[in-house]
């Protein structure tokens, strides 16, 4: 063999073997030699070169790899990749401060039921109607309160300028008469004034008929009242409206001639009629079924309608409205609609024995029927002049 040929075969040996390794390659990437390949003739002459050609891959055989085995780019992209999705939701904690001229014990469950099927956090701060409304007179626009929550429709009069009007949604739910003709604050229960009589010394027919008669000077050290009440002071005010400011003094007059023995509140003229102590007070209706109910039917005390009706027999409401300086106004909405819904309505009529305002919803089966009380046509927005009434009070010697 010339030298010529010499390095020509030794590029093809080189040739040879990079083929070798390239189908070394694929063979690995494979699984092994292709199926039915043979050794060429070649390479049984050529004793140094068999375990390489042996290993020779044509481009017919590569074609032969399965197509499932093959990824390309495309197919990459074709393959679906699962991405876990997380959404970080960052809870902002709502929270609304409530003035609440209602006791502790009497609404205290009915907020913390909210406040669990809502996840609104309430601040409350209890006091009476009166004593709140002059703190947020003083506070004015500084005031941390969103909503006010009052005994009496006194007391929200007072803060009418304070309060925003409310969405119509809210004060639809009750009627005209329970709620400020301007929308500024709504009802959430009925209270009736009414005099509670020990039934062992007095049968209901043997009252008088208005509270008039209560001036004669008969009751003399039989009566019980409770002059700093707010509710006794909204009283004096309808007196006020219905029969002047000279007829009302009048009455205070001649009630004080009687030497009343005062009570801080309701409930313990209540116990005080049962126990024989006096002989009637002045009072709102629920206080007497509140006794009724833990000491049982036996309790020697009722309640007395005025048959002629007047202040007497006043329906008083407790109300609600939002401060116009609220910082949460849409989650004091919320508590409003919660207080008005048919579910509270009835937990407030089975549980207080106050009465619903939301129509359809039951009152108590033990209260007498709002319809069967004579109660006067007096606006409630007219009983806004609490400091009146007070005033006139101490003008009478009844507040120091």
């Amino acid at each position: 063999m010339s030298n010529a040929t010499t390095p020509r075969l030794n590029r093809r040996r080189l040739l040879g073997f990079s083929a070798a390794s390239i189908s070394t390659v694929a063979l690995a990437a494979c699984g092994g030699r292709p199926e039915g390949s043979r050794p060429s003739t070649a390479a049984t002459s050529a004793p140094a070169e068999p375990q390489v050609v042996e290993k020779v891959v044509t481009v017919e055989k590569i074609k032969e790899v399965p197509v499932e085995k093959v990824v390309t780019v495309d197919k990459i992209k074709e393959i679906p990749v699962e991405v876990e999705k997380r959404v970080e939701v960052v809870k902002t904690p709502q929270t609304l401060t409530l003035y609440s001229g209602r006791s502790e014990k009497l609404v205290s469950p009915i907020l913390k039921a909210f406040e669990k099927s809502t996840g609104i956090d309430i601040r409350v701060k209890y006091a009476k109607s009166a004593a709140l409304a002059a703190t947020l007179m003083e506070e004015g626009d500084r005031s941390p309160a969103d909503v006010f929550y009052a005994q009496d429709p006194g007391a929200l009069g007072s803060v009418e300028s304070l309060l925003d009007k409310l969405p119509e949604g809210l004060t639809s739910r009750v009627p005209a008469w329970a709620q400020n003709p301007n929308g500024l604050w709504v009802g959430i229960t009925g209270r009736a004034r009414t005099v509670v009589y020990n039934t062992e010394k007095h049968k209901e027919a043997d009252l008088p008929d208005d509270m008039w008669g209560f001036t004669e000077p008969s009751w003399k050290g039989r009566i019980g009242w409770a002059p700093t009440n707010s509710s006794f002071q909204t009283m004096v005010t309808a007196m006020r409206v219905l029969w002047g400011e000279a007829k009302a003094e009048e009455w205070l007059r001649g009630i004080q001639a009687n030497e009343p023995i005062v009570y801080p509140k309701n409930t313990p003229q209540v116990a005080a009629a049962g126990a024989g102590e006096i002989d009637v007070g002045f009072v709102n209706h629920y206080y007497l079924h509140r006794a009724l109910a833990e000491k049982g039917d036996s309790f020697p005390a009722r309640n007395y309608h005025v048959r002629s009706g007047g202040a007497g027999a006043l329906i008083m409401v407790s109300g609600a409205g939002i401060l116009k300086t609220a910082r949460n106004p849409e989650t004091s909405a919320k508590l409003l609609t919660y207080l008005l819904s048919d579910s509270t309505q009835k937990n407030f009529a089975s549980t207080t024995y106050e009465y619903p305002l939301v129509p359809g919803v039951a009152e108590h089966k033990g209260v007498t029927p709002l319809a069967a009380i004579k109660h006067p046509s007096v606006s409630l927005a007219d009983l806004a002049d609490i400091k009146g009434s007070q005033d006139l009070l101490r003008k009478v010697g009844a507040l120091a």
